[in-house]
């Protein structure tokens, strides 16, 4: 099979087109012949063993898993005699941020993370529907928003973003979305409330106060956001920030909460990524999700994804096609 492959750590140009085995699946695990997937940010961070501790789990001098990708969505062809919930021919998609192998034509994954794919989705919408809403979902969890509460999302156009206003509300909360001018439109079609253009004006300076502010592209931060705060609200980033500031902060503002207004910063510590894939799956077949995708590539121009991606200005979710499918 064709596979993106990648020997040692560094910039897309690291990726190569190889042919290489095609994978067998063990008694727990599917084969899934993949049909899309996406490049994310953490593929970008993984190919780059960033930050450096991610090397404890990738590989210390070289990638332990030399085929990259996270995202995938795809067709089932062989299954293992353990596998009791799926079949052959089930098509399948879902994520694994510590790598899946999916930027290749077959992979295999355990049968807990892969879920069958909702009716009326094509392949590239189910592939580029599940990182960025587990990681949205997540924060909003560790958040502890409630429904009539505020909430601001910076960067609500990238792939963590667009899920976080749609997440957001469907828990029934005000969303206030940052944004350039040409997304301004987008942006309220996922359902924003109200939307600051940050090409004209300083989001920062936004006279209405939150109960949650999102950091979803990790360019702020909280000394930054902490004006737009209300006494108990939180900030969270998607980024660890400037000297893993949000590692650290977490563990320090709850401690000096009250100099500092009773406002704090807490991690997303993303759990239970079926959860997450289990809620976006219900939320698309309810038309309650909307996937934004930016650009396709086919995989042959992925290192041309890759960078497109590191230029942290997509809209949405830049998509992988391996074979071009309609809506199931």
């Amino acid at each position: 099979m064709k596979a993106i492959v990648y020997e040692k750590y560094g910039p897309p140009d690291v990726l190569e087109l190889k042919e290489v085995e095609k994978p067998i699946p063990r008694d727990n695990e599917v084969l899934i012949k993949v049909y899309a997937t996406t490049v994310n940010r953490t593929d970008t961070a993984t190919i780059k063993a960033k930050p450096f501790f991610a090397r404890f789990l990738t590989g210390m001098f070289k990638p332990k898993k030399q085929i990259p990708g996270t995202e995938f969505a795809g067709k089932i062809e062989e299954i293992g005699k353990d596998v009791k919930s799926l079949k052959v021919g089930d098509k399948v998609f879902g994520f694994n941020g510590l790598g899946s192998g999916s930027h290749a034509q077959y992979m295999t994954i355990s049968e807990d993370k892969a879920i069958t794919i909702p009716e009326n989705t094509t392949y590239e919408q189910a592939a580029a529907s599940t990182e960025g809403a587990h990681y949205a979902y997540n924060s909003i969890k560790n958040a502890k928003i409630k429904s009539g509460q505020k909430a601001l999302v910076y960067g609500a156009t990238g792939a963590i973003g667009s899920a976080a206003v749609q997440l957001l509300k469907y828990f029934d909360v005000y969303v206030t979305a940052v944004c350039n001018t040409k997304n301004i439109e987008l942006v309220k079609s996922l359902g924003a409330d109200k939307v600051i253009d940050y090409t004209k004006e300083d989001f920062t300076k936004d006279e209405e106060k939150y109960s949650f502010v999102f950091d979803a592209v990790g360019k702020s931060s909280f000394a930054k956001c902490k004006p737009l705060l209300q006494p108990g609200g939180v900030y969270i980033s998607s980024d660890l920030g400037y000297m893993a500031q949000n590692v650290v902060l977490p563990l320090i503002t709850p401690i000096i909460k009250p100099m500092i207004g009773n406002k704090k910063t807490v991690s997303p510590f993303p759990t239970d990524i079926r959860g997450s894939i289990l809620l976006v799956k219900d939320l698309v077949a309810q038309g309650k999700f909307k996937t934004v995708i930016d650009r396709r590539y086919p995989l042959e121009q992925i290192v041309e994804a890759y960078k497109y991606v590191e230029k942290g200005q997509k809209t949405g979710n830049v998509v992988i096609t391996l074979e071009r499918s309609k809506a199931l």
